[in-house]
């Protein structure tokens, strides 16, 4: 049986990560059951979500909101039991990518290397340099502006080896729960280790943070690594958009 307050927590730091961030650059909206983020210039958030089910009912309105939006991503929470994801699946929409939700209860801080250093962007120098190096990891930018705006707001980590900038980490906390989000390091510096001792770094610093539990959504690329240092799975996202030009 899965642990429905762990997936109620993932769902709601993830959510409310978007809203946050859009919060200050106006960018966020609500419409009835339907919430969505899109920044001018950004690649994210970008992302009409749910709390609840869905029918074909919401479908008009969804595609309302897309046409008015373009470029929204739906990310489908699968929870619900009722494969209602066919509702996008019939219409139109296709998978952009999907993500498994983790969690760790947090136990004993990791030793780590100290290969890295973290320094938190404060400035919109460093702002800058987060925003150039974070697509070479992703496939989407986030805006220097996202950052400027969000300094207090959500943690974001710049990733240095040998004083070069070669990775990015974001942490935002909500009650009890730390999102590790937005870990990436640049190709040329991948299969060194870096990113499991980004992760050791995050799940530290959540548990100097009085937090329960660390939470976050994995690609392919890093579900191998969460898994090991002791994450469990909760649930599949399945993040849908809709291609104008078919």
């Amino acid at each position: 049986m899965k642990n429905t307050a762990l997936i109620k927590d993932n769902i709601d730091n993830l959510t409310t990560l978007w809203r946050t961030v859009a919060t200050p650059l106006l960018s966020n909206h609500k419409i009835d059951s339907f919430e969505f983020s899109q920044i001018k210039n950004s690649g994210w958030p970008n992302r009409l979500w749910f709390r609840e089910d869905i029918t074909e009912e919401n479908l008009p309105q969804i595609l309302e909101i897309i046409e008015k939006n373009p470029g929204l991503i739906i990310p489908y929470w699968d929870i619900f039991g009722s494969n209602s994801n066919q509702i996008f699946e019939k219409n139109g929409f296709q998978i952009r990518i999907q993500l498994v939700a983790m969690a760790l209860k947090l136990g004993e801080k990791f030793p780590v290397d100290n290969n890295l250093t973290f320094k938190r962007v404060l400035n919109e120098e460093d702002a800058k340099t987060w925003s150039d190096i974070y697509p070479l990891s992703f496939s989407y930018i986030i805006s220097k502006e996202t950052l400027v705006h969000n300094y207090e707001n959500v943690k974001f980590y710049l990733v240095h080896f040998d004083e070069k900038p070669i990775g990015t980490l974001t942490l935002f906390q909500t009650g009890k729960t730390m999102g590790i989000h937005g870990v990436g390091v640049i190709p040329e510096m991948r299969k060194r280790g870096f990113a499991e001792e980004i992760m050791k770094f995050a799940i530290n610093e959540a548990i100097d943070a009085d937090c329960e539990y660390a939470q976050l959504q994995a690609s392919a690329l890093g579900k191998g690594i969460y898994t090991r240092l002791g994450f469990e799975d909760l649930f599949l996202i399945t993040n849908y958009f809709l291609n104008s030009n078919i």
